[in-house]
């Protein structure tokens, strides 16, 4: 059976590579998965905030519900794999994060627990769209997710490259941070670039603003938190002989806590204002919530250490990961309900798996789909156990 599964599996996933599509395009990525749902025979409830898919599955009387979560979307990226056969057909665009690989283990999954039925109550499969941009989450809520398909709890996982393949790590608690993006624009006075005089130059401002926004996480934040402020465009209106009127900065921040977003969006915009203030520019600023921070509820961290310790054994699960400034769109759903994150090793760094994700060469490793159909197939027989 686990020889004809994983043909399946990465028949499944090489497919979905070939036909990537980003958030709220996945229309042919969700008539796939919904066609392989129900294949399997299970209730298949489609269009749900935007292209999401969500499908039922019953067994016995049990009363607890669980939900499985995969993410749909590509990312705008120009597949670098020649020698791929399985490589993206649609130009500009890739599974470059694995979400081609973690749909495929959802799948994998609902095929296990329909074949075996080992489980007493509902899981619900949860296909969800635009992961990359923060919004697919939300517009799944919006469109009454958990009214409509409510759940007790729900359990998502991520591919992680310089993992060894097919390990698991999780925590209680955060696991991965919030990220919220800022824009400075400052509208100063151009002049010639030999009579600096006669204007004022947004870039000496905007270099300041730079330096100076680097102070926040060393001087401001208690050191026991955890922040990062990335500033990572820096455009203007000059050319090579004028300095210019404008110049814009752009980036994102990471951090836990409301209380350390509301801090670096204050001080970011008091260092901004001042500094412009203080040359005689005019200052801009937009700060806007992205994702929320991914926060396990700890008594499904323990549902989810035993799930893995059952596949792979005791020796390949970390419980206790150190936390990443990485974000996640499921992020969201544990704002509504309880439930985990897990991280599955996709290969160790110059193996196979090992190229980093968001990467045009990334592929995800056929070799755990396996793991991670049976991981979250054993999430279901323990959380919904038989009488």
């Amino acid at each position: 059976m686990e020889i004809a599964l994983q043909s399946q599996l990465k028949s499944w996933r090489q497919h979905l590579h070939q036909n990537p599509e980003t958030g709220f395009e996945e229309v042919a990525t969700s008539d796939y998965v919904a066609r392989a749902l129900m294949a399997l025979g299970l209730d298949v409830h489609r269009g749900i905030g935007g292209t999401g898919v969500v499908a039922n599955l019953t067994v016995g009387n049990g009363g607890g519900v669980i939900g499985l979560r995969a993410d749909m979307d590509a990312l705008n990226i120009a597949e670098n794999a020649q020698n791929r056969p399985h490589a993206s057909r649609t130009q500009g665009k890739m599974h470059a994060c694995g979400h081609d690989g973690h749909m495929s283990m959802i799948l994998g999954a609902a095929r296990l627990l329909a074949e075996k039925k080992n489980f007493s109550g509902t899981v619900r499969f949860i296909f969800q769209p635009a992961e990359e941009h923060g919004r697919g989450a939300k517009a799944m809520m919006k469109d009454g997710l958990f009214e409509r398909y409510p759940v007790d709890a729900i359990f998502g996982a991520h591919n992680m490259p310089g993992m060894p393949a097919g390990t698991f790590a999780t925590r209680a608690g955060g696991i991965m941070a919030s990220e919220d993006n800022f824009v400075i624009h400052i509208k100063a006075r151009g002049t010639h670039a030999a009579r600096p005089h006669m204007g004022v130059d947004p870039i000496v401002i905007a270099s300041q603003i730079v330096l100076a926004l680097q102070t926040i996480v060393s001087r401001n934040l208690d050191p026991s938190l955890q922040a990062v402020i990335s500033c990572t465009e820096f455009i203007t209106d000059g050319i090579r002989n004028v300095i210019p009127s404008n110049v814009t900065i752009k980036g994102d921040t990471r951090s836990y806590a409301p209380e350390v977003q509301a801090m670096l969006a204050a001080r970011m915009r008091e260092i901004s204002e001042g500094l412009c203030r203080t040359h005689g520019a005019e200052c801009t600023f937009e700060y806007t919530h992205e994702f929320a921070p991914t926060i396990n509820s700890p008594e499904y961290v323990d549902l989810a250490v035993a799930a893995a310790r059952n596949v792979v054994g005791a020796d390949k699960i970390d419980a206790s990961v150190q936390p990443m400034m990485i974000s996640e769109d499921f992020g969201a759903f544990l704002q509504a309900v309880p439930g985990n994150f897990i991280f599955i090793g996709n290969g160790d760094t110059g193996k196979e798996g090992g190229v980093p994700l968001h990467n045009a060469a990334y592929d995800f490793n056929d070799d755990i789909l396996l793991t991670g159909a049976r991981y979250f197939a054993e999430i279901a027989r323990l959380a919904l156990p038989l009488p």
